[in-house]
Formats: structure tokens, sequence, C-alpha cells
């Protein structure tokens, strides 16, 4: 029965990814395409957990961070370029 729930997890999760891919490829403007990447990534985290879960292992607690990490690293970095134009600003204000 916990398997067929965590399995059933696995292919919410998958739709929930296919939706926010065409929200990326179709989106009306950037900041729901960034949004939509975002999503993608924290389902993706989604989906290695529950993995962790139907495989009764703790190994890839360390990939779930690392996704975890990159996604936020990526959103802030699409948002300050989408503000500024530029992710890293060479000129320094001293």
């Amino acid at each position: 029965m916990f398997q067929t729930l965590l399995m059933a997890s696995i292919i919410m999760l998958t739709i929930s990814i296919s939706i926010a891919l065409y929200r990326v490829i179709r989106g009306p403007s950037l900041p729901d395409r960034i949004l939509a990447l975002d999503s993608i990534g924290y389902n993706i985290i989604g989906i290695v957990a529950v993995l962790c879960m139907m495989l009764d292992s703790s190994s890839y607690l360390e990939t779930i961070l690392l996704i975890g990490i990159l996604a936020f690293l990526s959103t802030v970095a699409l948002c300050k370029f989408l503000e500024r134009g530029v992710v890293i600003d060479r000129k320094r204000n001293d």
C-alpha cells in the first residue's frame, strides 16, 4: 500500500514537471519562466526524496541538498539578471 502511494506521488510530480516545462516553453513572460524553472527544481527534489523512501536509503540526501542549492542560486542569478541586466557587477562602488 505504501509503495503504491509513493509511486502515485512520483507520477503526480512527473505530471507537475511536464506542466512546468510547458510554462517554460510557452510562458508569456520571463518571470513566469523563471518560476517554472524553480518549480521544476523543487519537483525534482521531491522525486529524489520519494525515491529515497522507496529504496529505503539515505544515500541520495546529499543529492537533494545539492539540487536545492543549485535551484536557489539559479533563481537568484536569473532574478538579478532580470533586474539589472547583468549577473556579476564589474564596477565597484568605492
